[in-house]
């Protein structure tokens, strides 16, 4: 689905570079455009970092508890 979407996006911006050499798609549109991926850019750049700190956090916590079980473990040898 995402090669779909990838090829129908490059077909779209394929026309509009077209339409832009010819002067035929106003400049507000492109500008407008731009800020749009600028914006879900930033969304989903927020999202990554939330995302990895939550991940981060679980990775320490099951480091901690493997360094308890591994104290825990090597004391009762």
């Amino acid at each position: 689905m995402q090669g779909f979407i990838k090829k129908i996006t490059d077909w779209m911006l394929e026309k509009e570079e077209e339409m832009a050499k010819s002067c035929s798609i106003p400049m507000q549109e492109i500008e407008y455009q731009i800020n749009k991926v600028e914006a879900q850019k930033q969304k989903i750049q927020k999202e990554y970092d939330e995302a990895m700190a939550a991940l981060d956090e679980v990775a320490k916590k099951l480091q901690k508890i493997k360094n308890i079980e591994v104290m825990r473990c090597s004391d009762k040898e």
